[in-house]
């Protein structure tokens, strides 16, 4: 059932996001008056065709990862002298700049319009309050305290963990200070702190930047409660079951579920004697926690229990909720963001800044579209919009076979008077798809690497 959710929720997200970049092409070639032979999404044969009265055909094609929009072209064939003004090379260059740059300005105002629509209808946030600092850690040197909420990360207003982390994630690679102004609002009460960085490196593959700095977010307290079971997991096998509480374990109480998670991490393939709670009596388990082994050599137990959900306390959250124009100019704003994230990101991995392991590839974003489609409306909607804007801007990258790279060639030809010569740009498409081929690879190398 999850993998089955997961498929689905690929497919409408990369239906979703390539159809609209695609009619963006479309809808402004047609303006422009170039006929469109095939609108496709999905590369391959044809699933599904249609054929219009104006001759266009419309496909739905096997392969769902991309699309296309096939335009009338002298380069790619014969065309009738009735039809020269409607190929796509015979149009102006301030024209065919219009046509190739609006699939990828199509996906960034989609993303425009979904954070609309999440700050119209309200976003559902954590209060980023800090329960703990990490021993050693940058927060400890600079003496954060924890049980206080963070108001401002380097003079910009957060409101949840999201956009504490984001504020962080701008800062990987840098020297400097990050200020910190926590505090009760409330109260009125507010203090900056000085969080020092040198070339502040983050295994972001592994870690976020608010763990790399060392804050922890509150958490509510989770009794030791059984809240789902993997059917092949050690305690499925040895007779737990979905609302026991452990409370003992060995004759040593059992404090909350950190407490259980931590104890059985110690115990691979040792036997543990528990004492759980059900139906309002005790009942007593031996459990013998599996055996695995991590990056790094490290060993440790394990035994497939998740812990029951906990409500999080009305005070520790908030709803994000706004009218139509200014919801409309944080969407502007939220999108403005992610752009320049995603640019820095980009030149930060190039600078060697960030490692190529952070790559995903289309492994990462089926399982990201599966998780956020199980949590629910909100979550997939704001995973379509990132995923829009990050698709917006690798398609503008001057790198030939995207968008940019078109791009780039008719800005060229916008300042010379003339195009760019053919073998100029079959060299450029030979360097393109060994990068783009490359960089695919990598990625998908990463994908599978997580998934072991």
């Amino acid at each position: 059932m999850e993998l089955l959710q997961t498929l689905l929720a690929t497919l409408v997200a990369l239906g979703v996001l390539v159809t609209i970049h695609e009619w963006g092409h479309y809808w402004v070639a047609r303006r422009c008056g170039v006929k469109v032979l095939r609108f496709s999404v999905g590369f391959g044969k044809p699933l599904w065709m249609r054929t219009a009265a104006d001759g266009t055909e419309y496909a739905v094609a096997a392969i769902p990862l991309g699309g296309y929009v096939r335009m009338l072209d002298e380069r790619e064939g014969d065309v009738p002298e009735s039809l020269r003004d409607q190929a796509f090379n015979n149009k102006p260059v301030l024209q065919r700049i219009a046509i190739v740059a609006a699939g990828p300005i199509v996906n960034l105002v989609f993303a425009v319009v979904a954070y609309w629509f999440l700050f119209m209808s309200g976003i559902s946030v954590v209060v980023p309050v800090v329960g703990g600092i990490t021993q050693n850690s940058p927060a400890a040197q600079a003496g954060v305290e924890s049980g206080y909420e963070i108001l401002e990360v380097d003079g910009h207003k957060v409101r949840s963990w999201s956009e504490v982390n984001l504020r962080l994630a701008a800062r990987v690679g840098e020297t400097g200070n990050i200020e910190l102004l926590m505090g009760e609002a409330r109260r009125g009460y507010a203090h900056s702190y000085q969080v020092a960085i040198n070339e502040w490196q983050v295994d972001l593959e592994r870690q976020s930047p608010l763990a790399a700095l060392g804050l922890e977010p509150w958490r509510p307290d989770f009794p030791a409660v059984i809240g789902q079971l993997l059917p092949d997991g050690a305690a499925a096998r040895d007779g737990l079951q979905v609302g026991d509480r452990v409370v003992a374990a060995n004759g040593e109480p059992i404090e909350d579920w950190l407490h259980l998670v931590s104890l059985i991490r110690k115990s691979p393939e040792q036997t543990l004697q528990l004492t759980v709670e059900r139906g309002g009596e005790q009942v007593t388990l031996t459990l013998t926690p599996a055996r695995r082994t991590l990056d790094g050599g490290q060993v440790q137990g394990y035994v497939g229990a998740g812990v029951a959900e906990v409500e999080i306390p009305a005070a520790m959250q908030r709803t994000l909720s706004y009218g139509p124009v200014e919801a409309l100019s944080n969407g502007f704003h939220k999108t403005g963001q992610m752009i320049g994230l995603t640019l820095d990101s980009i030149g930060k991995m190039i600078a060697g800044v960030i490692s190529v392991k952070n790559l995903s590839g289309p492994i990462t974003i089926a399982k990201v579209a599966g998780t956020s489609a199980a949590s629910g409306l909100e979550s997939f909607i704001s995973f379509l919009a990132y995923l829009s804007i990050s698709l917006g801007v690798l398609n503008l990258l001057p790198i030939p076979m995207l968008d940019g790279g078109h791009l780039l060639y008719y800005v060229v030809e916008l300042v010379r008077g003339r195009p760019v010569s053919e073998q100029v740009q079959m060299l450029g498409l030979r360097i393109g798809m060994a990068l783009l081929f490359s960089l695919m690879a990598l990625a998908i190398i990463n994908d599978i690497a997580r998934l072991f």
